[in-house]
């Protein structure tokens, strides 16, 4: 039986809520699309106060991804520092930053011409 498609909308909104179910923090969506030559379609980025926090988020992403769509990620990479880590789920790729390495690369800025939009959360 093949395996039923996942929408990027589907997915994106699981992983959001995932993010939101650990306190992520700053969650950004970049809509990637418009631009050229790039890797995937959608870039997530958000933060973690900590070590654990981080790797609680990563957890919590691939944990309702799993569970809802059935689907896990291509690639994971950065989970033992747990300072950027990056879950690959092919046309949507999340970043999970700590605050003062995520200042440091600056993602946002380096997808500049991307259509960014700020998730609102309730905490």
């Amino acid at each position: 039986m093949a395996k039923e498609k996942i929408s990027a909308d589907q997915l994106i909104s699981v992983i959001i809520s995932g993010i939101e179910d650990v306190k992520g923090k700053e969650i950004n969506l970049l809509d990637l699309r418009d631009i050229e030559n790039t890797v995937c379609d959608y870039f997530i980025i958000c933060e973690g106060t900590s070590n654990t926090q981080v790797n609680a988020i990563v957890n919590s992403v691939q944990k309702k991804v799993s569970k809802e769509l059935k689907d896990n990620p291509w690639h994971t990479e950065g989970v033992d520092n747990a300072e950027w880590v990056l879950i690959d789920y092919v046309n949507v790729v999340v970043h999970v930053f700590q605050k003062h390495v995520r200042e440091f690369y600056d993602i946002e800025s380096l997808w500049g011409d991307a259509k960014t939009t700020v998730i609102e959360t309730s905490y």
